[in-house]
Protein backbone atom coordinates (compact mmCIF):
# COMPACT_ATOMS: atom_id res chain seq x y z
CA UNK A 1 0.00 0.00 0.00
CA UNK A 2 2.90 2.42 0.42
CA UNK A 3 4.24 1.49 -2.19
CA UNK A 4 1.09 2.14 -4.34
CA UNK A 5 0.42 5.73 -2.22
CA UNK A 6 3.91 6.48 -3.56
CA UNK A 7 3.14 5.70 -6.93
CA UNK A 8 -0.25 7.95 -6.86
CA UNK A 9 1.43 10.65 -5.83
CA UNK A 10 3.92 10.47 -8.78
CA UNK A 11 1.11 10.06 -11.07
CA UNK A 12 -0.66 12.95 -9.71
CA UNK A 13 2.47 15.49 -10.15
CA UNK A 14 3.06 13.86 -13.52
CA UNK A 15 -0.38 14.42 -14.51
CA UNK A 16 -0.72 18.04 -13.22
CA UNK A 17 2.19 19.05 -15.00
CA UNK A 18 0.74 17.56 -18.39
CA UNK A 19 -2.38 19.21 -17.49
CA UNK A 20 -0.55 22.81 -16.93
CA UNK A 21 1.19 22.03 -19.99
CA UNK A 22 -1.60 21.37 -22.10
CA UNK A 23 -3.58 24.51 -20.74
CA UNK A 24 -0.04 26.60 -21.76
CA UNK A 25 -0.84 24.67 -25.63
CA UNK A 26 -4.13 26.15 -25.45
CA UNK A 27 -4.20 28.98 -23.99
CA UNK A 28 -1.39 29.80 -26.67
CA UNK A 29 -3.80 29.39 -29.63
CA UNK A 30 -4.76 32.34 -28.71
CA UNK A 31 -1.87 34.29 -30.90
CA UNK A 32 -3.19 31.79 -34.12
CA UNK A 33 -7.09 33.11 -33.90
CA UNK A 34 -5.93 36.59 -33.41
CA UNK A 35 -3.55 36.56 -36.10
CA UNK A 36 -6.06 34.68 -38.72
CA UNK A 37 -8.45 37.14 -37.56
CA UNK A 38 -6.02 40.20 -38.80
CA UNK A 39 -5.91 38.36 -41.85
CA UNK A 40 -9.31 37.89 -42.70
CA UNK A 41 -9.51 41.25 -41.42
CA UNK A 42 -6.78 42.66 -43.71
CA UNK A 43 -8.21 40.49 -46.46
CA UNK A 44 -11.53 42.08 -46.33
CA UNK A 45 -9.93 45.39 -47.73
CA UNK A 46 -9.84 44.24 -51.09
CA UNK A 47 -11.36 46.69 -53.45
CA UNK A 48 -13.34 46.10 -56.58
CA UNK A 49 -13.00 42.24 -58.65
CA UNK A 50 -10.22 41.46 -56.24
CA UNK A 51 -12.29 40.93 -53.38
CA UNK A 52 -13.07 37.32 -54.57
CA UNK A 53 -13.10 34.24 -52.30
CA UNK A 54 -10.19 32.75 -53.25
CA UNK A 55 -7.79 29.65 -52.73
CA UNK A 56 -6.10 31.81 -49.23
CA UNK A 57 -9.41 32.39 -48.04
CA UNK A 58 -10.22 28.48 -47.87
CA UNK A 59 -7.17 27.87 -46.24
CA UNK A 60 -7.44 30.22 -43.78
CA UNK A 61 -10.74 29.73 -42.81
CA UNK A 62 -8.89 25.57 -42.86
CA UNK A 63 -6.89 27.48 -40.29
CA UNK A 64 -9.73 28.72 -38.13
CA UNK A 65 -11.64 25.58 -38.20
CA UNK A 66 -8.73 23.59 -36.72
CA UNK A 67 -7.47 25.98 -33.91
CA UNK A 68 -10.81 25.90 -32.60
CA UNK A 69 -10.89 22.16 -33.04
CA UNK A 70 -7.67 22.19 -31.18
CA UNK A 71 -9.16 24.15 -28.48
CA UNK A 72 -12.04 22.43 -28.26
CA UNK A 73 -9.73 18.81 -28.35
CA UNK A 74 -7.56 20.44 -25.22
CA UNK A 75 -10.33 21.59 -23.80
CA UNK A 76 -11.69 18.31 -23.42
CA UNK A 77 -8.62 16.62 -22.47
CA UNK A 78 -7.84 18.96 -19.52
CA UNK A 79 -11.41 18.01 -18.20
CA UNK A 80 -10.57 14.39 -18.48
CA UNK A 81 -7.35 15.00 -17.17
CA UNK A 82 -9.13 17.35 -14.27
CA UNK A 83 -11.66 14.33 -13.78
CA UNK A 84 -8.58 11.95 -13.71
CA UNK A 85 -6.67 13.66 -11.20
CA UNK A 86 -9.95 13.98 -8.88
CA UNK A 87 -10.52 10.29 -9.26
CA UNK A 88 -6.64 10.01 -8.38
CA UNK A 89 -7.11 12.36 -5.33
CA UNK A 90 -10.03 9.46 -3.97
CA UNK A 91 -7.98 6.87 -4.63
CA UNK A 92 -5.13 8.64 -2.98
CA UNK A 93 -7.30 9.01 0.24
CA UNK A 94 -8.26 5.44 0.57
CA UNK A 95 -5.10 3.90 0.17
CA UNK A 96 -4.41 6.56 3.04
CA UNK A 97 -7.05 5.26 5.36
CA UNK A 98 -6.16 1.68 4.64
CA UNK A 99 -2.56 2.95 5.21
CA UNK A 100 -3.56 4.02 8.64
CA UNK A 101 -5.59 1.88 9.34
CA UNK A 102 -2.98 -1.19 8.87
CA UNK A 103 -0.37 1.32 10.36
CA UNK A 104 -2.70 1.48 13.65
CA UNK A 105 -3.35 -2.41 13.33
CA UNK A 106 0.18 -3.00 13.19
CA UNK A 107 1.45 -0.99 16.15
CA UNK A 108 -1.45 -2.29 18.26
CA UNK A 109 -0.30 -5.77 17.44
CA UNK A 110 3.38 -4.81 18.37
CA UNK A 111 2.79 -4.02 21.52
CA UNK A 112 0.48 -6.76 22.36
CA UNK A 113 3.65 -9.18 21.26
CA UNK A 114 5.02 -6.93 23.84
CA UNK A 115 3.45 -7.99 26.72
CA UNK A 116 3.71 -10.41 29.29
CA UNK A 117 2.84 -12.01 32.80
CA UNK A 118 4.86 -9.72 34.28
CA UNK A 119 3.36 -6.71 32.97
CA UNK A 120 1.19 -4.56 35.63
CA UNK A 121 -1.97 -3.52 32.99
CA UNK A 122 -2.67 -7.36 32.34
CA UNK A 123 -6.17 -8.38 34.22
CA UNK A 124 -9.25 -11.31 33.69
CA UNK A 125 -11.46 -9.54 30.74
CA UNK A 126 -15.61 -9.83 31.13
CA UNK A 127 -15.88 -11.47 27.74
CA UNK A 128 -12.42 -11.81 26.04
CA UNK A 129 -13.70 -14.74 23.32
CA UNK A 130 -16.87 -12.43 21.88
CA UNK A 131 -16.76 -11.15 18.58
CA UNK A 132 -16.61 -7.30 18.11
CA UNK A 133 -19.15 -5.63 16.41
CA UNK A 134 -18.67 -4.62 12.54
CA UNK A 135 -15.55 -7.30 12.52
CA UNK A 136 -14.59 -8.97 8.87
CA UNK A 137 -13.10 -12.39 8.61
CA UNK A 138 -9.25 -12.76 7.32
CA UNK A 139 -10.64 -13.45 3.87
CA UNK A 140 -12.62 -10.09 3.67
CA UNK A 141 -10.11 -8.35 4.82
CA UNK A 142 -7.29 -9.71 2.55
CA UNK A 143 -10.07 -9.41 -0.13
CA UNK A 144 -10.85 -5.53 0.62
CA UNK A 145 -6.86 -4.56 0.71
CA UNK A 146 -6.21 -6.25 -2.88
CA UNK A 147 -10.19 -4.27 -4.05
CA UNK A 148 -8.31 -1.05 -3.05
CA UNK A 149 -4.90 -2.56 -4.45
CA UNK A 150 -7.01 -3.29 -7.69
CA UNK A 151 -8.68 0.19 -7.69
CA UNK A 152 -5.33 2.06 -6.92
CA UNK A 153 -4.11 0.18 -9.73
CA UNK A 154 -6.92 0.34 -12.48
CA UNK A 155 -6.87 4.49 -11.68
CA UNK A 156 -2.71 4.83 -12.49
CA UNK A 157 -3.23 2.78 -15.69
CA UNK A 158 -5.90 5.04 -16.37
CA UNK A 159 -3.67 8.27 -14.78
CA UNK A 160 -1.07 6.75 -17.67
CA UNK A 161 -3.15 6.54 -20.51
CA UNK A 162 -4.87 10.09 -19.84
CA UNK A 163 -0.73 11.42 -19.67
CA UNK A 164 -0.38 9.43 -23.20
CA UNK A 165 -3.73 11.31 -24.31
CA UNK A 166 -2.63 14.54 -23.39
CA UNK A 167 0.55 14.33 -25.14
CA UNK A 168 -0.61 12.40 -28.00
CA UNK A 169 -3.08 15.43 -28.51
CA UNK A 170 -1.42 18.12 -27.81
CA UNK A 171 1.29 16.66 -30.67
CA UNK A 172 -1.51 16.29 -33.01
CA UNK A 173 -2.95 19.22 -32.43
CA UNK A 174 0.99 20.66 -33.35
CA UNK A 175 1.29 18.95 -36.15
CA UNK A 176 -1.94 19.67 -37.74
CA UNK A 177 -1.65 22.76 -37.52
CA UNK A 178 1.55 23.70 -38.25
CA UNK A 179 0.76 21.36 -41.26
CA UNK A 180 -2.03 23.85 -42.58
CA UNK A 181 -0.09 26.69 -41.72
CA UNK A 182 2.80 25.45 -44.04
CA UNK A 183 0.04 25.25 -46.23
CA UNK A 184 -2.10 28.71 -46.38
CA UNK A 185 1.55 30.62 -46.55
CA UNK A 186 2.12 28.75 -49.61
CA UNK A 187 -1.13 29.43 -50.83
CA UNK A 188 -0.42 33.36 -49.85
CA UNK A 189 2.65 33.18 -51.22
CA UNK A 190 1.24 31.52 -54.52
CA UNK A 191 -1.43 34.21 -54.92
CA UNK A 192 0.86 37.00 -54.48
CA UNK A 193 2.71 34.99 -57.23
CA UNK A 194 -0.23 35.22 -59.15
CA UNK A 195 -1.17 39.06 -58.25
CA UNK A 196 2.60 40.07 -59.21
CA UNK A 197 2.13 38.74 -62.68
CA UNK A 198 -1.61 39.54 -63.14
CA UNK A 199 0.04 43.14 -62.35
CA UNK A 200 3.15 43.67 -64.44
CA UNK A 201 0.65 42.00 -67.30
CA UNK A 202 -1.38 44.91 -66.71
CA UNK A 203 1.38 47.52 -66.58
CA UNK A 204 2.99 46.35 -69.85
CA UNK A 205 -0.87 46.85 -71.57
CA UNK A 206 -1.24 50.22 -69.57
CA UNK A 207 2.23 50.97 -71.22
CA UNK A 208 1.11 49.55 -74.87
CA UNK A 209 -2.31 51.41 -74.19
CA UNK A 210 -0.66 54.70 -73.73
CA UNK A 211 1.57 54.44 -76.74
CA UNK A 212 -1.61 53.25 -78.96
CA UNK A 213 -3.55 56.60 -77.26
CA UNK A 214 -0.17 58.81 -78.19
CA UNK A 215 -0.54 57.56 -81.80
CA UNK A 216 -4.17 58.18 -81.93
CA UNK A 217 -3.97 61.38 -80.92
CA UNK A 218 -1.18 62.52 -83.30
CA UNK A 219 -3.32 60.74 -85.85
CA UNK A 220 -6.56 63.05 -84.65
CA UNK A 221 -4.43 66.62 -84.89
CA UNK A 222 -2.77 65.37 -88.33
CA UNK A 223 -6.66 64.98 -89.19
CA UNK A 224 -7.66 68.15 -87.63
CA UNK A 225 -5.30 69.82 -89.68
CA UNK A 226 -5.97 68.38 -92.72
CA UNK A 227 -9.45 69.50 -92.24
CA UNK A 228 -8.13 73.13 -91.54
CA UNK A 229 -6.47 72.78 -94.36
CA UNK A 230 -9.31 71.68 -96.80
CA UNK A 231 -11.24 74.50 -95.21
CA UNK A 232 -8.96 77.60 -97.02
CA UNK A 233 -9.11 75.66 -100.31
CA UNK A 234 -12.51 75.25 -100.09
CA UNK A 235 -12.57 78.56 -99.30
CA UNK A 236 -10.79 79.66 -102.42
CA UNK A 237 -12.56 77.35 -104.67
CA UNK A 238 -16.10 78.49 -103.81
CA UNK A 239 -15.03 82.45 -103.64
CA UNK A 240 -13.92 82.13 -107.17
CA UNK A 241 -17.17 80.35 -108.29
CA UNK A 242 -19.17 83.24 -106.56
CA UNK A 243 -17.16 85.77 -107.92
CA UNK A 244 -17.12 84.76 -111.64
CA UNK A 245 -21.07 84.52 -111.57
CA UNK A 246 -20.31 88.81 -111.79
CA UNK A 247 -19.57 88.32 -115.53
CA UNK A 248 -22.29 89.80 -117.53
CA UNK A 249 -23.68 89.46 -120.78
CA UNK A 250 -22.86 86.20 -122.94
CA UNK A 251 -19.71 85.84 -120.80
CA UNK A 252 -21.61 84.71 -117.99
CA UNK A 253 -21.44 80.79 -119.56
CA UNK A 254 -20.91 77.22 -118.26
CA UNK A 255 -17.53 76.95 -119.32
CA UNK A 256 -14.49 74.80 -118.51
CA UNK A 257 -13.20 76.81 -116.03
CA UNK A 258 -16.58 76.77 -114.27
CA UNK A 259 -16.91 73.09 -114.44
CA UNK A 260 -13.46 72.52 -113.08
CA UNK A 261 -14.18 74.86 -109.94
CA UNK A 262 -17.47 72.81 -109.62
CA UNK A 263 -15.48 70.12 -109.61
CA UNK A 264 -13.41 70.89 -107.09
CA UNK A 265 -15.94 72.04 -104.76
CA UNK A 266 -17.13 68.92 -104.94
CA UNK A 267 -14.47 66.73 -104.44
CA UNK A 268 -13.17 69.12 -101.30
CA UNK A 269 -16.51 68.73 -99.95
CA UNK A 270 -16.63 65.29 -100.38
CA UNK A 271 -12.55 65.03 -98.64
CA UNK A 272 -13.95 67.39 -96.11
CA UNK A 273 -16.79 64.81 -95.23
CA UNK A 274 -14.28 61.59 -95.30
CA UNK A 275 -11.40 63.62 -92.48
CA UNK A 276 -14.74 64.31 -90.81
CA UNK A 277 -15.41 60.80 -90.62
CA UNK A 278 -12.26 59.66 -90.27
CA UNK A 279 -11.83 62.31 -87.15
CA UNK A 280 -15.10 61.21 -85.30
CA UNK A 281 -13.76 57.50 -85.98
CA UNK A 282 -10.07 58.28 -84.44
CA UNK A 283 -11.79 60.35 -81.20
CA UNK A 284 -14.35 57.16 -80.99
CA UNK A 285 -11.14 55.00 -80.54
CA UNK A 286 -9.37 57.34 -78.86
CA UNK A 287 -12.05 57.80 -76.07
CA UNK A 288 -12.38 54.05 -76.19
CA UNK A 289 -8.58 53.31 -75.22
CA UNK A 290 -9.01 55.84 -72.37
CA UNK A 291 -12.09 54.20 -70.92
CA UNK A 292 -9.63 51.05 -71.46
CA UNK A 293 -6.62 52.36 -69.69
CA UNK A 294 -8.80 53.92 -67.23
CA UNK A 295 -10.51 50.45 -66.28
CA UNK A 296 -6.83 49.26 -66.57
CA UNK A 297 -5.55 52.25 -64.08
CA UNK A 298 -8.28 51.06 -61.23
CA UNK A 299 -7.67 47.42 -61.91
CA UNK A 300 -3.55 48.08 -61.34
CA UNK A 301 -4.72 49.92 -58.31
CA UNK A 302 -6.79 47.37 -57.18
CA UNK A 303 -4.31 44.87 -57.62
CA UNK A 304 -1.21 47.02 -55.66
CA UNK A 305 -3.62 47.11 -52.69
CA UNK A 306 -4.53 42.99 -52.68
CA UNK A 307 -0.55 42.52 -53.47
CA UNK A 308 -0.42 45.08 -49.96
CA UNK A 309 -2.68 43.30 -48.31
CA UNK A 310 -1.32 39.79 -48.96
CA UNK A 311 2.18 40.40 -48.11
CA UNK A 312 0.91 42.24 -44.71
CA UNK A 313 -0.82 38.98 -44.30
CA UNK A 314 2.66 37.31 -44.65
CA UNK A 315 4.34 39.72 -42.36
CA UNK A 316 1.69 39.42 -39.27
CA UNK A 317 1.53 35.28 -40.14
CA UNK A 318 5.41 35.99 -39.12
CA UNK A 319 4.11 35.77 -35.53
CA UNK A 320 3.52 32.20 -35.51
CA UNK A 321 6.71 31.61 -35.66
CA UNK A 322 8.01 33.97 -32.93
CA UNK A 323 9.60 36.06 -35.31
CA UNK A 324 9.73 39.84 -36.74
CA UNK A 325 8.89 41.24 -39.81
CA UNK A 326 11.91 42.88 -41.22
CA UNK A 327 10.11 45.57 -42.51
CA UNK A 328 9.96 48.30 -39.50
CA UNK A 329 6.70 50.08 -40.72
CA UNK A 330 3.81 50.09 -43.42
CA UNK A 331 6.37 52.99 -44.48
CA UNK A 332 8.61 50.71 -45.80
CA UNK A 333 6.83 48.03 -46.98
CA UNK A 334 4.93 50.60 -49.36
CA UNK A 335 8.68 51.93 -50.75
CA UNK A 336 9.52 47.76 -51.37
CA UNK A 337 5.85 47.52 -52.99
CA UNK A 338 6.45 50.48 -55.35
CA UNK A 339 9.97 50.14 -55.55
CA UNK A 340 11.50 53.41 -54.85
CA UNK A 341 13.68 52.77 -52.83
CA UNK A 342 16.32 54.31 -55.68
CA UNK A 343 14.46 57.29 -55.66
CA UNK A 344 14.36 58.25 -51.90
CA UNK A 345 17.10 60.16 -51.04
CA UNK A 346 19.22 59.08 -47.83
CA UNK A 347 18.43 60.69 -44.37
Amino acid sequence: MEHCMARIEKEIDSLKNEKDVTEQEMEAMVTPLTVLSECLTTRDSRLGSELTYDDVDIELQKELSIVENNQKMLREQCHNAWSALNRLAETKFKVGVEISDKTGAEELDVKQLGLNKYCSNISYKPDALRVPKNSSTYEGWLENSQNVKRIADNELEDAYAMRESLFVCREKAKNVLSAQQDRTEHTIRKRIFETQRARNELEWQQLKMKEEMEKCMNEILQLEEAYRAKADVLKLAETRLENRTARSGMELCNDEPHQGLCEEVKKLRETRRLLTDQLNAAKTTYNTLEGHSNRIETDLNNKNHTLMTDIRGLDLRMRLKGKQSSVNSQTDRNIQLTKMEDQIPPN
